[in-house]
């Protein structure tokens, strides 16, 4: 897989991975499963451990894909982290390194955020990634010891 930078300061992360019939499958940092090896849960799980490790987010605050309903369709978002008083937080969209960040991304993030209402929201392909606030001003990501 491709190395990540996520973001430039971001420490080596050494993933659990292990192959098992032809495929390969890489452990879930909240939900301690493992998972079928993507490119997506690739940069799915360096977030996961960026957020953890570098952020100080506890694991315990994180909600992966979970289906919400948007109008009448069923999606699920990414990565929803919650704040101390349990309130959503930040949304993540998590896309393939090879994906480009362009608008259709942002605006499928930015549907999502309509049910989630989180005041912070971020689009990731490892390699480079966009946080917002709800002023829709890129921001950067706060320690969770100093998030709201």
């Amino acid at each position: 897989m491709i190395r990540l930078n996520l973001p430039l300061k971001y420490p080596d992360f050494g993933p659990r991975i292990k192959n098992e019939k032809g495929k390969t499958y890489i452990l879930d940092l909240v939900r301690k499963k493992w998972l079928i090896l993507s490119p997506e849960e690739w940069v799915r799980q360096h977030l996961l451990n960026y957020l953890i490790q570098v952020k100080h987010y506890p694991a315990s605050s994180i909600s992966i894909e979970k289906e919400l309903q948007l109008n009448d369709l069923r999606k699920r978002y990414d990565v929803v982290v919650y704040n101390k008083q349990l309130k959503p937080y930040l949304i993540v969209e998590c896309k393939a390194p090879y994906i480009e960040l362009n608008k259709a991304v942002v605006e499928q993030a930015l549907r999502y955020n309509l049910i989630v209402k989180a005041p912070y929201l971020m689009i990731t392909i490892g390699v480079s990634d966009l946080v917002f606030n709800s002023k829709n001003e890129i921001t950067e990501l706060s320690d969770y010891l100093t998030a709201e």
